[in-house]
Parts: structure tokens; C-alpha cells; sequence
């Protein structure tokens, strides 16, 4: 990298910006590095170090959730299918482990770095009180965290993030329930102790304050249907209960459509419904789910080329990718009968 850079007239972290399509660069650049880089014959050096014995060509992800939600959750199969569509252009691997928690997943960190298994890893699920920035750094093993570390400036510095605004669709999400009436709003949350899930309802507790509301609150769930089923049946059979529920899935928010149907709440007549994560599943439901979209399969492509820059010796970066548009449907509407004060 350092000949490429010399022959092309850039800096090396320039080469690295350039031939791991990472914005930073001009399109000139890009391209004359490109060339230099095919005169010189080049290849990644995580092929090099693969064909000489120090590198594995493989790249790591550990995922500490309960196997059963995972079976039914489209997230993490759009976002390996992003990672593995870069990791293929590179002829490289993706070594896939599920389990129980945190501390079994630095457990498989450290014994991946001990055998020389993997040459990095992606991160997903920071955590509010995360361990495994810091033993990564300890380890010496490349990292992206995907979703972002609670407090960026804290972290390791040579930890790469790929992070997304949850704060911001949060606020939209309120924004559109409130002008539509909705003054009792229960946010039905993932995994307590992510640092997603606490930015969410966080957020929430935030916009509620803002507008004078007070029947406003978050319940955190393990992801399943089966939970989302239970804690709408629970808020729903409340004294007063919410005219809008918000669900941190696809799989929860369609359970908990036909846990309201069950207790013969109409959607969106008695209460409104919307699912962070849009799905082909809000769209097979009646009615179909207002939800948010953004382009999972894309936010895994950024994490692994993220990686990639660092295993080719390029600084480390913080990309925030593109907010979640809120796509209105069916399933809110204004509140019934005016049982909400405007």
C-alpha cells in the first residue's frame, strides 16, 4: 500500500479509502489509485496474510441472544447477507457463532484470537456497560461495532463504529402518533441493557416530556412474539389502556396485532400499531403495519467494509448511516371518538 501510494501521489489512508469503496475520496482518485494498484499487481492484505500462514481469510461474528428469537428475526439474516456479500468480493469468510451472553462471547473472542481463527470481528448488540471494546483492543483483533458504542469518544481508538440515529426515528415515530391524537403511547422495547434499545427509550421518555404527556412508557421484552403477545395483552387490559403501541421488531408488533384482535381491539380503530423494523411481515398482516424502513442488507455492507479498511491498515472511522423513513399505513390512524385531548 505504501508503493500505491507513493506511484499515485496520495496518502495511504487515501489507498485504503480508494480500494475499499469507503467515501473520503474523489472519483479521480479512486480510480488512478485503482489502476496503480492493478500495474503494481496488488492484492488485500488479508489474502497475504492468509497465503503466508499468519491470517485466517476469515472474519468473525458472535451473537449473544436467545437461539430460539433469532430463528424469527429478519435483522440479522439482511445484515449477514450484507457482510457476506463484501466479504465474497474478497474471497474471505464468515465464521457465525451463537450464544448465551456477553461473557460467553468474549469467551469465543479470546479463544478465536488464541488459534488464530478469525483476522476480525463485527460487533453487534453494544451493550451500555460493554466489556468487549476494551478486551478487543487488549486482544489486538480488528473491530467494527455495528449500531455504536454508547459513548463514541470513550471507546478504543482503534475501534471502527457503524452506527444508526435510533434517537431520531424514535422522535419521528412519537411525531406522527402525537399529531394524530395519541396521548397513551406503550413502547413494547427489545433486550433491556442494549444500548439501542436504552437510546430508544430514552428518547421516548424525552419526546413525552416535551409534550406534557405522562401516560407514556417502555416495557422491554427478549424480541419473541410470544412476549410481545403477553405484554400487549397486559397493557391492554389496563384501566386506562394506550391507543398506540410501538414495537422494536416486525415478528413482536404482528403478534401483538393479533393479541389486540383477541381481546377484540380493532387496528387501528381502537389502537395503532407500529413496528420499528419493516418486513415482508407488515406487509401480510391486516391491516398492513406502519413501520420503519431502512436497508438492513446496505448497514451490513458498511460494517464489513469497515472492517475490511481496518485488516488493510486504514484508520479507524465512525459512519452513521442513513436515518429509517417512516412508511405510514394502515395500521395508525387518529384516536376514536376524541378520547384523547388534542
Amino acid at each position: 500500500m505504501k508503493d500505491i501510494a507513493r506511484r499515485a501521489g496520495v496518502s495511504e489512508s487515501a489507498v485504503s479509502f480508494a480500494l475499499n469503496d469507503r467515501p473520503g475520496v474523489s472519483d479521480i482518485t479512486r480510480d488512478r489509485v485503482r489502476r496503480v494498484a492493478e500495474q503494481l499487481g496488488w492484492r488485500p492484505s488479508t489474502a497475504a496474510r492468509a497465503l503466508s500462514g499468519e491470517g485466517s481469510a476469515t472474519v468473525g461474528l458472535v451473537v449473544a441472544r436467545p437461539a430460539a428469537t433469532l430463528g424469527v428475526d429478519s435483522f440479522f439474516l439482511q445484515l449477514i447477507s450484507g457482510v457476506q456479500e463484501v466479504l465474497a468480493e474478497r474471497h474471505l469468510g464468515l465464521l457465525f457463532q451463537v450464544v448465551e451472553d456477553v461473557a460467553a462471547e468474549c469467551a469465543v473472542y479470546r479463544r478465536w484470537w488464541a488459534e488464530h481463527r478469525v483476522d476480525g470481528v463485527l460487533v453487534v448488540d453494544p451493550r451500555t456497560d460493554d466489556p468487549r471494546p476494551a478486551l478487543l483492543d487488549e486482544l489486538g483483533l480488528p473491530a467494527v461495532v455495528t449500531g455504536g458504542v454508547p459513548d463514541p469518544d470513550a471507546g478504543p481508538p482503534g475501534l471502527s463504529t457503524v452506527w444508526v440515529d435510533d434517537a431520531g426515528a424514535m422522535a419521528s415515530v412519537v411525531g406522527h402518533l402525537y399529531a394524530l391524537g395519541h396521548r397513551r403511547i406503550v413502547h413494547i422495547a427489545g433486550l433491556e441493557g442494549l444500548a439501542h434499545t436504552e437510546r430508544r427509550m430514552r428518547t421516548l421518555r424525552a419526546e413525552a416530556a416535551s409534550r406534557g404527556l405522562s401516560g407514556v412508557r417502555s416495557v422491554p421484552t427478549d424480541y419473541s412474539d410470544a412476549e410481545g403477545a403477553a405484554v400487549t395483552r397486559r397493557v391492554l387490559e389496563a384501566a386506562e389502556p394506550p391507543t398506540a403501541l410501538v414495537y422494536d421488531n416486525d415478528v413482536m408488533a404482528v403478534a401483538g396485532v393479533a393479541a389486540a384482535s383477541s381481546l377484540g381491539f380493532a387496528v387501528p380503530a381502537d389502537v395503532s400499531v407500529v413496528a420499528w423494523e419493516d418486513s415482508a411481515l407488515c406487509r401480510m398482516v391486516h391491516p398492513w403495519l406502519t413501520a420503519l424502513s431502512r436497508d438492513t442488507v446496505a448497514f451490513g455492507r458498511t460494517a464489513a467494509r469497515e472492517l475490511l479498511a481496518l485488516l488493510d491498515d486504514g484508520p479507524a472511522a465512525t459512519v452513521q448511516v442513513p436515518l429509517p423513513r417512516l412508511i405510514e399505513r394502515e395500521s395508525t390512524g387518529p384516536v376514536r371518538g376524541g378520547r384523547e385531548q388534542p
